[in-house]
């Protein structure tokens, strides 16, 4: 496995400094990061600055492991979305990133009657074509557990089966199982055959029994988490990269920050710490 970091870690510091994705990429090499991902680029020439970004990550040696953007096939138009999330592997493709990450819906139709599995059931054809394309490109495509929806194990897997293609996988995000109130080391042995890329970050949680403290949010169960640095929360690392070694990953592990701590001083904790887990 290789270490990687999200330049959505950064957000403090980009806030902080007024520095862009440039900066951002020379950062996260000082740091010693391996790789660095691309969450959706700014402005409206996004093939051009993915160009600029492509020549400056390979002037300083820091391969671009994967770009991700937000998407929603349920309330959004599909034909309208499946093009938006095409024209994101155009630029994934432009940085050289092997594989992209695209979420697939925020919520369900407002009916009872209207569950996650009817969801299934109308995504899968769109998010299918998107892959078909990605694959032309040898780009692989992938849902995070991720949005509350579709954060749970059992629902992931189900939507991969349905969709039922083999350039289709997950992004395996280890801290996000939480919101759902999942069991994480069976959630990421759940996922573990599936999966094409890793996400991991750390939470503080507190029970639902207790108002919500100042810095943290609300998990669909109704308890709290706050982000915090690699290491220093709940989620067990170690344990769930076990699980996805034995499966036989061993791709980028890519570090997400977004705790209240310093944001710098977080990253060179979490990545000292993501080394040891990953060794």
């Amino acid at each position: 496995m290789k270490t990687c970091v999200s330049s959505y870690s950064f957000l403090k510091y980009m806030k902080e400094t007024g520095c862009d994705l440039f900066a951002v990429a020379d950062k996260a090499k000082e740091l010693g990061f391996d790789a660095i991902e691309f969450t959706e680029l700014p402005g409206d020439d996004r093939l051009s600055l993915a160009k600029q970004l492509r020549a400056h990550c390979d002037a300083i040696g820091l391969p671009i492991a994967a770009h991700s953007l937000g998407a929603d096939f349920i309330n959004r138009d599909t034909e309208a979305e499946i093009q938006r999330v095409c024209e994101a592997v155009d630029v994934a493709e432009i940085l050289g990133a092997k594989v992209i990450r695209h979420d697939v819906c925020y919520s369900l139709k407002k009916d009872h009657l209207y569950s996650y599995r009817e969801a299934i059931k109308e995504m899968a054809p769109a998010i299918r074509r998107v892959t078909e394309y990605a694959a032309k490109k040898g780009i692989r495509t992938t849902t995070e557990n991720h949005g509350y929806v579709f954060q749970d194990p059992e629902r992931v897997e189900a939507l991969i089966l349905a969709v039922r293609h083999e350039n289709y996988g997950w992004l395996c995000d280890i801290g996000n199982f939480l919101c759902a109130d999942c069991d994480i080391v069976h959630a990421v042995s759940t996922a573990a055959p599936y999966t094409y890329h890793v996400h991991v970050k750390d939470f503080l949680v507190k029970s639902g029994a207790f108002d919500m403290p100042d810095g943290f949010f609300q998990t669909r169960g109704g308890n709290y988490l706050r982000g915090t640095v690699l290491g220093h929360g709940e989620v067990p690392v170690a344990t769930a990269i076990k699980a996805l070694k034995r499966a036989g990953y061993d791709g980028y592990v890519s570090l997400e920050f977004e705790g209240m701590e310093e944001n710098i001083p977080a990253l060179q904790a979490g990545l000292s710490f993501l080394k040891k887990v990953i060794a």
